[in-house]
């Protein structure tokens, strides 16, 4: 009996089950986390689609620390590159701003005469005939029949034959045809021939192009009438409309390099001579006006200009300046976002700034940052959205 209920016991007892202690908590807190490169705060624990944009969901790396600031917003470093977030390194520069103008070639004022005649009379013939035809100084230009004029060169031939007895007489008779504009070599050959002229000829008095014909054959002047206007194009000026906003940075003595619509390809320099005092109070302008030598004659009055004038704001002199895109302007904030420092993963934050004057393509800040501070400068309007999506502080939510 001992034997069977040994060999009983031997056969049919089961061991003590051993219980299993293993922790899987550790395991638990392991699992992977799922999320939008577009909107950061959208977490799944199970690969699949974005439930605001649609993009697939991209695993994410959580081997780095939690973010330490609650108001920054957290991008995985696959989620800034998706979204093309790059950040630079705010630096100290010499400002220099960028001014465009705009205007226009117009003739030189202190060039343009006007061709009188000297002589009431008619006019007999014209020598040049139309608007925009070149002459040159001495040109012989028109003709005139002047009765006042005959008798003037009578009265000189009669009083040359008097003129040892009588000089007084004889160089009145001179001095009426000189105050008429007459040449000393005309009037010596009036006197020698001893004939009278019936007609009298204009010279130019100046080289350039007529801009203006005002007078026609068979037409009766008086003396001072304008039978020509001449405009020199040797030196030309090119006027810029400047606007108030702009005139601040402009200085006489400034270089403006400017080019032309009709000539493209070729680059002109120059140095600002004049700036209008007064604003035109239709268009809201001031005229800045430069000089150009128009030896070959290319440049011609009408013709449209596009300059630039590059400024250096010596009152700013080593602020910080900063690319004009990572600025978000909201009509009465300026913010950017820094990149938290000392921090494994890519966390920004939001930061209000005080903007100086725009310098093209970047601005001037006279406060909110500091040198050496990392900010975002392409792709700040994505760290933006996933900031106001995630409820943090953003361009519309302070």
């Amino acid at each position: 009996m001992l034997a069977g209920l040994f060999l009983g016991w031997l056969f049919f007892h089961s061991p003590k089950m051993v219980k299993d202690e293993h922790d899987h908590s550790k395991e638990e807190g392991k699992h992977d986390i799922w999320t939008c490169s577009m909107d950061p705060q959208v977490r799944k624990d199970a690969p699949g689609k974005c439930p605001i944009c649609g993009m697939d969901l991209i695993l994410l790396n959580q081997s780095s620390s939690a973010i330490l600031d609650s108001n920054a917003i957290h991008f995985s470093a696959d989620a800034a590159a998706l979204a093309n977030v790059a950040t630079s390194v705010v630096s100290r520069q010499q400002p220099v701003k960028e001014v465009r103008l705009y205007g226009k070639v117009q003739a030189d004022e202190r060039l343009l005469q006007n061709q009188v005649a000297h002589i009431g009379g008619r006019i007999d013939k014209l020598l040049v005939n139309f608007t925009g035809e070149s002459v040159r100084k001495g040109q012989l230009l028109a003709m005139i029949y002047s009765p006042d004029l005959i008798t003037a060169q009578q009265e000189l031939i009669e009083a040359a034959k008097s003129k040892q007895t009588q000089p007084e007489i004889y160089h009145a008779a001179m001095e009426k045809l000189m105050q008429w504009m007459l040449t000393d070599r005309q009037i010596a050959q009036i006197e020698k021939s001893g004939k009278v002229k019936t007609n009298f000829e204009v010279y130019s008095n100046t080289s350039g192009i007529v801009t203006a014909r005002r007078v026609n054959t068979g037409d009766h002047v008086s003396e001072g009438s304008v039978l020509y206007d001449i405009a020199n194009l040797s030196s030309i000026w090119v006027l810029f409309d400047a606007y108030e906003s702009d005139l601040p940075f402009l200085k006489v003595g400034n270089t403006i390099s400017f080019t032309l619509q009709a000539l493209p390809g070729t680059n002109f320099s120059a140095k600002i001579q004049f700036i209008d005092p007064v604003i035109d109070p239709v268009n809201r302008v001031a005229k800045v006006r430069v000089e150009v030598s128009n030896g070959g004659g290319k440049l011609k009055p009408e013709m449209f200009a596009t300059g630039v004038v590059k400024a250096n704001l010596n009152e700013f002199k080593d602020k910080l300046v900063i690319p004009r895109s990572a600025v978000l302007w909201t009509g009465k904030r300026s913010i950017v976002y820094v990149k938290q420092p000392d921090t494994q993963e890519v966390n920004f934050k939001m930061r209000e700034i005080d903007l100086g004057p725009m310098l093209g393509n970047s601005y001037v800040v006279l406060g909110g940052l500091t040198d050496g501070e990392e900010i975002v400068t392409d792709g700040t309007f994505s760290v933006d959205a996933a900031a106001q999506l995630a409820g943090k502080p953003s361009m519309m939510n302070r």
